[in-house]
């Protein structure tokens, strides 16, 4: 199935149902119907195009191509090499490397992974814009997930509410921790900073689990996961506990051996919408971070 187009068999209980609700219960919005409607795309029966009013019988085939989606004139193509460890119709698992930010900013224009994704995109005929479901900091590295339609991206965020998208994450820290623990602490914004963030009151809820692989007194390896995602929640959490992360200098940690934050993704877990089943990728911990935990805790 091409990466623009969506197709269903109509079920038995699904019989004298009009098309549009048919759509509608299978994630199709109104808007989307609106921009099917009005900018290019299709809504076939039997590779037949109909209207909405269309009532369906077992058996048909409903399928749904979108219109090409507009890309943003900061949104430029560039051929940088992709880890890509998953692929489908609908949507890439990359494996994003440290120094490469998520997205095109004012600082980093250039040399990104939506960069590179519409590179890519455009080697293979997809004409379509970047939609990451979700995101990681420049120097943070590992799994993300980007869908290839707008369609898609908004079928992943509705997954990302219901908590069926789960990632994990590996940390060096400063300092010895021990065990499990759950840190409950709001974060917000920093006064005088647009970047940095901290535990303040009056902060976004935010919930941060970690549990101790390896340590010693000066460094310890921790897996975590996260109930909410705030920016920098890691981050500003291991700092909040006095156990920055070894080379995140912006949360008080040293880079005089590792120049970027210890972080890693290394797994994710979600039920993908529209294959209708769980999938589960892992990562392996980064040269940089594997180099030092063999030099300094192993």
């Amino acid at each position: 199935m091409p990466y623009n187009t969506l197709s269903w068999t109509v079920k038995n209980n699904e019989d004298n149902r009009v098309l549009k609700e048919f759509l509608y219960s299978h994630g199709i919005s109104k808007r989307a119907l609106t921009q099917i409607k009005f900018q290019g795309g299709k809504i076939l029966v039997n590779n037949v195009e109909f209207n909405v009013r269309k009532v369906l019988s077992e058996n048909d085939i409903v399928t749904i191509i979108f219109p090409q989606e507009k890309r943003s004139p900061e949104m430029l193509s560039e051929k940088i090499e992709l880890d890509i460890i998953y692929e489908d119709d609908f949507i890439l698992v990359i494996n994003k490397p440290a120094g490469m930010p998520t997205i095109p900013s004012k600082q980093h224009p250039t040399g990104t992974l939506a960069n590179a994704v519409l590179y890519y995109y455009d080697q293979n005929d997809i004409d379509y814009t970047f939609h990451a479901v979700n995101r990681l900091d420049r120097d943070t590295t590992g799994l993300l997930i980007v869908a290839k339609n707008g369609f898609v991206h908004n079928l992943f965020s509705n997954e990302q509410k219901r908590g069926t998208v789960k990632r994990k994450y590996k940390a060096i820290v400063h300092g010895k921790l021990e065990g499990k623990e759950v840190v409950n602490a709001p974060i917000g914004r920093k006064v005088g900073s647009i970047i940095e963030r901290c535990v303040k009151d009056d902060g976004q809820s935010a919930t941060t689990h970690f549990e101790v692989i390896v340590n010693n007194n000066d460094y310890s390896l921790v897996k975590l996961s996260l109930e909410t995602g705030r920016t920098h929640q890691i981050r500003v959490h291991m700092a909040h506990l006095g156990h920055p992360l070894v080379g995140d200098d912006l949360y008080g940690g040293s880079t005089k051996i590792l120049k970027r934050q210890a972080l890693h993704s290394y797994s994710i877990n979600f039920f993908h919408p529209i294959l209708q089943k769980e999938l589960k990728f892992d990562s392996t911990l980064p040269e940089d971070m594997d180099t030092f935990l063999r030099a300094n805790i192993n």
